[in-house]
């Protein structure tokens, strides 16, 4: 069985994959990995925030962890996801998780409720038919190497563990203000193209054939079942 040790602590998140990745891989989580060192996630793109994630974890575990070792075929499944408003030229994009603290000097992601306020705050003067908006997400899958290597430089290492990457999107539009208990993230504030619930309206099992994450993971699936 493959095993895929998910690079988030993110519940909701680690809940979405399993379901829709389904019982064919053994999957772990950096709650399973707790000297997991923190990632930066300093990239310009979503592409190049998960394949920084996957390819410094997939490092890691090689250098350090004998459990992946017996685990053989192992990967790191890294993800980076975010919205992008059109009115907003984008953002807040890759910034999506800590849109509020760019407002302060505080570091790391922010509540939800917080990056929801300052989303509808910017979106006020702005009418329905301007609201415009895709949820976009972008998997990094990079393998583990079954036995221990070293490497000599932290600069080299992104040569010895290529990532393949995986991408969906969902369009929709943001609503005026926040509907519905489920979700995380902006989902309260994001009605996609076809329904009128927002994200956090709708049920998992039809959000999880709509979401950008739900799309780059059937590609990665895709990617794993035998032609």
């Amino acid at each position: 069985m493959t095993t895929l040790l998910i690079a988030t602590r993110n519940a909701h998140k680690v809940g979405e994959i399993r379901a829709i990745l389904g019982a064919q891989f053994k999957f772990l989580t950096l709650d399973d990995f707790t000297a997991a060192p923190k990632v930066v996630e300093d990239a310009a793109t979503f592409a190049g925030n998960a394949a920084k994630k996957a390819v410094e974890l997939a490092r890691w575990l090689s250098i350090t962890s004998p459990v992946t070792r017996h685990l053989s075929p192992a990967f790191v499944l890294a993800d980076d996801s975010g919205l992008e408003v059109d009115a907003l030229n984008g953002a807040p994009g890759v910034h999506s998780a800590r849109f509020a603290a760019m407002d302060s000097a505080k570091s790391g992601n922010t509540p939800d409720a917080d990056n929801n306020a300052k989303l509808l705050r910017l979106l006020q003067n702005i009418l329905d038919q301007k609201r415009a908006a895709r949820f976009r997400c972008v998997i990094a899958l990079v393998v583990v190497p079954a036995s221990k290597i070293e490497v000599a430089s932290p600069v080299c290492y992104a040569d010895e563990f290529e990532s393949q990457t995986f991408d969906g999107a969902c369009e929709g539009r943001i609503i005026f203000e926040p509907r519905g208990k489920n979700g995380f993230g902006y989902d309260p504030l994001f009605v996609p193209v076809g329904f009128e619930q927002t994200f956090a309206e709708l049920g998992e099992d039809v959000k999880n054939q709509l979401s950008h994450r739900a799309k780059a993971l059937e590609k990665l699936k895709a990617f794993f079942t035998p032609k």
